[in-house]
């Protein structure tokens, strides 16, 4: 499992935690027992680490525990979603973030609890086994997966029931306050028209907020967040953790916007990125924002990217062992014989003669390599692309044998638009919300 992991975990992904401690009671009578026979010292000094089965309390929200064990878990989870590859200093801070999450997780919960919303535990475990079937496992075999990676099924089943119990919170309590009105429907409607031929950019962020005290210290953990991206980290799960804007809980996706719509910092930040790439931290007003440009495209207008290619790849393997020398020689002598293919329809005698294997297979542009993109985009139906490979995985060449280009795009509808129009207000609703159940909250740390 890569850094899909926590994407997958279900359009829940934030899947994962906590549980309960159980209290422990003791009667009064036996604290004054003897301990009969035992030479046990006045002041004792523990030597050697402490049990790590015992759970130890490192915080109570409302009177509701938060052990260590919870932590650990639900960080084994933030780790496996980043490869594994995790420095001891980035695990540090991960640790402080994923409590401050499990809080924030914990008050949901109890405010949803509140208004007499609470989560199955049939609907727990439905989901659960939903999740374990996008892995080819089994309920029983994903915990157990689990429980070998240093999490459990608890720690996941705990964050679905917090992003249920608060989206059911958000629907009650939020969502019927929320108007979207004709007028401003009709607005956006003609604003698409009118930005025809623009750019508009999907993009990723991950905000975190700053005030003139903590300016040096935020910009700093941005610094080492953008590191640990740039080294392969997903910027997905990172986002999930990090980030104090709503749409922590997806990723950190804006989804599609134009450069209008965002402060400007990022916008001109945008405009200056290529897709793929990730930029910041950058100072906004409230704090500072990396951002990540998923894609960009163009307002209503037919993107060259959604045009749909029929292929043929011609494909040798190297055998085990071949040197970059012996590679290059292969692959030379590959490209020489490919220059002779004027369409699709030698492609299969030529793989006979050179000892390749064919696949056909018809494929939207933009799900191509973004350097394969570029070169077929600008080829003729039977030109074929330059060889490209590795010594280990052997040599290739694609043939383009037809290209059905996209119509330009449509305005999406008025319930498309005031649907997500609802969703941004609803949005901003909940991280207001959000924020004053931390400052009702009683939160005791050990």
């Amino acid at each position: 499992m890569t850094a899909r992991f926590i994407m997958a975990i279900a359009g829940v992904t934030t899947c994962l935690q906590g549980p309960f401690a159980l209290a422990q009671t003791v009667q009064e009578d036996n604290l004054s027992a003897p301990s009969a026979g035992l030479d046990i010292p006045e002041d004792v000094v523990l030597f050697g680490k402490r049990d790590p089965n015992v759970r130890k309390a490192l915080a109570l929200v409302n009177g509701e525990v938060i052990t260590e064990t919870d932590i650990e878990q639900r960080l084994a989870l933030v780790v496996l979603a980043n490869g594994g590859k995790v420095s001891d200093e980035e695990r540090n801070r991960l640790r402080l973030q994923v409590l401050r999450n499990l809080i924030d997780e914990t008050l949901q919960i109890q405010a949803a609890a509140a208004k007499d919303i609470k989560v199955s535990k049939e609907e727990l475990d439905e989901n659960f086994a939903r999740v374990a079937s996008n892995f080819k496992f089994s309920p029983d075999g994903f915990a157990k997966y689990l429980k070998a990676q240093g999490s459990s099924d608890r720690s996941i089943k705990r964050q679905i029931e917090g992003e249920v119990a608060w989206s059911r919170l958000l629907r009650r309590e939020v969502n019927p306050f929320i108007n979207v009105s004709t007028e401003e429907v009709t607005a956006i409607v003609n604003r698409l028209k009118a930005d025809k031929g623009k750019e508009e950019f999907r993009v990723g962020e991950i905000y975190l907020s700053a005030t003139p005290e903590t300016t040096l210290q935020v910009q700093k953990n941005g610094e080492q967040i953008l590191e640990q991206i740039k080294k392969g980290g997903s910027f997905q799960a990172y986002a999930r953790q990090y980030s104090e804007a709503s749409t922590a809980s997806v990723g950190g996706e804006l989804g599609w916007v134009r450069a209008a719509q965002l402060p400007d910092e990022l916008a001109s930040a945008a405009q200056q990125m290529q897709v793929g790439q990730v930029a910041g931290p950058i100072p906004i007003p409230g704090g500072y924002s990396i951002i990540y440009l998923i894609d960009k495209r163009q307002v209503l207008t037919a993107d060259p990217r959604d045009a749909v290619l029929s292929l043929k790849q011609l494909a040798v393997d190297f055998p085990a062992g071949t040197t970059p020398a012996e590679a290059q020689r292969r692959a030379n002598e590959f490209g020489e014989a490919i220059k002779s293919i004027h369409g699709c329809g030698p492609v299969n005698e030529m793989a006979t003669k050179i000892g390749a294997t064919v696949v056909e297979n018809d494929i939207q542009a933009r799900n191509l390599p973004p350097q394969l993109q570029t070169i077929l985009l600008q080829m003729q139906v039977g030109e074929s692309t330059p060889p490209f490979g590795s010594a280990q995985e052997g040599v290739r060449a694609l043939v383009l044998c037809g290209r059905d280009d996209p119509q330009d795009a449509t305005a999406p509808n008025a319930e498309q638009i005031a649907s997500q129009m609802e969703e941004e207000r609803v949005n901003k609703r909940a991280r207001t919300y959000l924020r004053d159940l931390r400052r009702d909250a009683v939160i005791d740390y050990n």
